[in-house]
């Protein structure tokens, strides 16, 4: 499984698919959720525009990823002090 940060949430997910090289298109990306091959949390989602938050883990195939919130540079200085 890898991590993927994204800058803000939600994403749809058929935009993560896409972005995150796991379709090829985002005509695909729509067909693969459509056919019931994505999962999220362990379950199929058919919902094209399913709102993906940090925590989400997404499926396709063999491919696994971990939806992580990229915090702002000024968030992640003020966490080491």
């Amino acid at each position: 499984m890898r991590d993927v940060e994204i800058s803000r949430e939600p994403i749809e997910l058929c935009k993560l698919l896409k972005f995150e090289s796991m379709v090829a298109s985002g005509g695909e990306a729509k067909q693969v959720i459509a056919e019931g091959l994505v999962s999220v949390n362990g379950h199929i989602e058919t919902r094209k525009r399913k709102k993906i938050v940090s925590g989400d883990i997404v499926e396709l195939g063999t491919e696994k990823i971990r939806i992580r919130l990229d915090a702002p540079e000024s968030k992640k200085l003020n966490r080491s002090s």
